[in-house]
């Protein structure tokens, strides 16, 4: 097969949904119709293929994001399935850094969820375009028409209805295709292997019909060719329409909606051509701009095996010892035993091995071409978000953003003679996971580690006993604050200090003033650009950043200010950056005792869905926390509570709502803001 039509032929793609939506099973259904599994996996059983770790197989969810790939009608279909709980959402972030498409999954029942909403949003930065699959048409509750509303005003969606259900809840048998305006139902073997088209039942007709002249009337919106036939009533085939959906797909005009259930085995095979048909090969896509790191020009790479190689390293993975790179190509060829340039490091790397990935089952190829997601092994310094390319042709893509930790808690080992196995365990796993933090705290002599979320770090700790046999003592949580600052203030400061028998001193003038939420350290210059050479602020912009650090009042880091330079003055020929960053630093921490220091703690944002009896305890013990209940949506005898409580007070939360709403409330929390510090 030659290089374009491969790539025509291919399909990069994701599963993303809030947890529990059933997205894991929807992909181990894939698998199975594609024929890349002989049996099908089931979470609830521990046995799905693409939840591997053994924590994922005795919790029930996905945490790491697994790759494989199948095929469906002669297109080889790429896939990484993502974690639905929001401690994860790094997995999530960097996965669909390198998608071309993605499968959005809902719940029949619960719609648009919490951690649907920060997935899609996620999905829109990067401009990644994607299907709806209603799932659990089966489940009593289950609404087709609300979760499509849900979209719409929860996302800002543009939801194109491209199926209807044929029945809900008990009677749910298969799936009303308005494209093709037939029906497709399953029969009852136990698999969903087998399926007819019919002729849609004369009780759906109408509806069918009312929603095919919807389908065409939003299409056409997005066609002129189709809006011309439409409006002189020509008739507009079945192709000419699968075409503009998926050019409007592409385009970001709309978002097909499909449904079924897929523990019941129905609407999988639907989806798989609707992925084929409608969401985009690497051709479809922009090329990927970067930057020459030597030039600073502008650069992009096209999706072409002729090209100059262009990859992202976009996930780190540690197998028995060894690391694997998760790799996405984009441009040219990356060949086993060749070398590759890393344009974030400066360095050379040999490719050892290339696999194709089948979750933690590996096939060794010679080599990776242009549209592959492939891992690598080989590549000891490369860390995540770093560009691969070669030399002769260099590119820097983006980086890629991460989130920060917001809870932390001291580990130590069992005995003092395992001190040095836990800090290159804790090294390992840090590489992996950009989101987890390592640090050594020198006033206690404790080594803290910071994670995003309680079952995060939990699990991190789980994986130091089962993968590196290393049993930890665990000190209670504690939460990542900040500092700020009251008013403004204005500083002048002078060093001054003798290096090597060379007086030095350095006089700054800085002025500081509260930010608003979520804008962190800004620094800007008042001085004319004439009157300070630009290495003078180059050193105070990085002394400034630096000794944001640590903050005036306990040491936490500052952030919401803003740091604005009035003056500086530096007295001797030969420069010495230090003296100007000391100078910064002592001038700043002043700066912040004179603006009267603030003591910041983060905020969560907490999604709690509960029974409508139980709405009013849960309601008194989330204000019992301190936290301020924002809205409370009623859906039947189902109530949705959003609320910002502080991290601090929500510590055991899961057992306390449990314990509250005997075991059927639910939630959800993902970091909000930082805001004062309640006592």
């Amino acid at each position: 097969m030659s290089g374009e039509k491969r790539l025509h032929k291919t399909r990069n793609i994701g599963f993303m949904a809030h947890i529990d939506a059933g997205k894991t099973t929807v992909t181990e259904r894939v698998l199975y119709y594609t024929g890349r599994t002989y049996k099908i996996g089931e979470v609830h059983d521990g046995t799905a293929v693409m939840d591997w770790m053994i924590q994922e197989q005795e919790r029930g969810i996905t945490i790491t994001s697994a790759v494989t790939t199948c095929q469906w009608h002669d297109h080889i279909i790429q896939i990484i399935d993502t974690p639905g709980h929001v401690d994860f959402t790094i997995e999530v972030e960097r996965s669909l850094r390198v998608l071309d498409g993605a499968i959005a999954v809902f719940c029949g029942v619960g719609g648009v969820e919490p951690q649907s909403e920060t997935v899609w949003h996620q999905a829109d930065k990067y401009r990644v375009p994607k299907i709806a699959f209603v799932n659990k048409m089966d489940r009593v509750g289950a609404d087709f028409f609300g979760a499509i509303r849900q979209m719409a005003e929860k996302l800002g969606a543009k939801p194109l209805v491209v199926q209807l259900p044929w029945g809900v809840e008990d009677s749910f048998c298969g799936v009303i295709d308005l494209v093709a305006m037939q029906g497709i139902i399953w029969e009852d073997d136990g698999l969903g292997a087998l399926f007819q088209y019919v002729s849609i039942p004369d009780e759906l007709l109408t509806q069918a019909q009312e929603y095919r002249e919807g389908l065409f009337e939003r299409v056409a919106e997005t066609d002129e060719v189709l809006t011309e036939k439409y409006l002189s009533g020509e008739a507009i085939s079945e192709d000419e329409l699968k075409r503009a959906i998926r050019k409007a797909t592409v385009e970001l005009k709309v978002v097909p909606v499909l449904c079924g259930a897929a523990l019941k085995n129905k609407g999988i095979q639907p989806l798989l051509d609707a992925i084929v048909d409608y969401l985009p090969s690497p051709l479809d896509v922009p090329p990927v701009h970067g930057v020459n790191p030597q030039t600073k020009e502008v650069q992009q790479r096209r999706s072409d095996e002729s090209e100059p190689l262009c990859a992202l390293a976009f996930k780190i993975m540690m197998d028995q010892g060894r690391k694997l790179t998760y790799v996405r190509v984009y441009s040219g060829v990356m060949e086993t035993g060749k070398v590759v340039y890393n344009a974030n490091q400066w360095s050379e790397e040999r490719v050892a091995r290339i696999f194709e990935m089948h979750a933690k089952q590996r096939k060794r190829i010679e080599q990776a071409r242009a549209g592959e997601i492939v891992a690598v092994m080989g590549l000891k310094d490369t860390s995540t978000g770093n560009t691969l390319c070669d030399r002769a042709h260099p590119i820097l893509l983006e980086p890629m953003e991460f989130y920060k930790p917001v809870i932390s808690v001291a580990v130590e080992p069992k005995t003092n003679q395992e001190q040095d196995k836990l800090s290159f365990a804790l090294e390992k796993l840090s590489e992996e996971d950009p989101t987890f933090q390592v640090r050594y705290d020198e006033d206690t002599a404790q080594t803290i580690i910071s994670g995003m979320g309680e079952l995060h770090l939990d699990v991190l700790i789980k994986r130091l006993v089962e993968e590196y046999n290393l049993a930890v003592n665990v000190g209670r949580p504690q939460v990542v604050y900040r500092e700020t600052i009251k008013r403004a203030a204005d500083v002048e400061g002078r060093f001054s200090k003798v290096i090597d028998d060379v007086p030095h001193s350095a006089e700054i003038h800085l002025g500081v003033i509260p930010h608003a939420r979520g804008k962190g350290v800004e620094f800007t210059s008042e001085v004319p650009p004439e009157e300070i050479p630009q290495e003078f602020l180059n050193a105070i912009q990085a002394g400034v950043q630096e000794s944001a650090t640590v903050g005036a009042l306990t040491g936490y880091p500052l952030t919401d200010i803003k740091v604005i330079l009035k003056g500086a003055r530096y007295t001797q020929d030969e420069f010495t950056p230090m003296v100007l960053k000391v100078a910064v630093a002592q001038t700043l921490r002043e700066a912040c005792q004179k603006g009267t220091p603030l003591l910041l703690e983060p905020v969560m944002e907490l999604d709690v869905i509960v029974p409508e009896e139980f709405m009013g305890e849960v309601i008194g013990d989330i204000q019992g926390r301190k936290g301020s209940v924002e809205s409370i949506d009623k859906k039947g005898k189902i109530a949705m509570i959003k609320a910002h409580p502080p991290l601090t007070r929500l510590f055991g939360y899961s057992t306390d709502l449990r314990s509250i709403t005997q075991g059927r409330g639910t939630f959800s929390m993902r970091f909000s803001h930082y805001d004062k510090a309640v006592t």
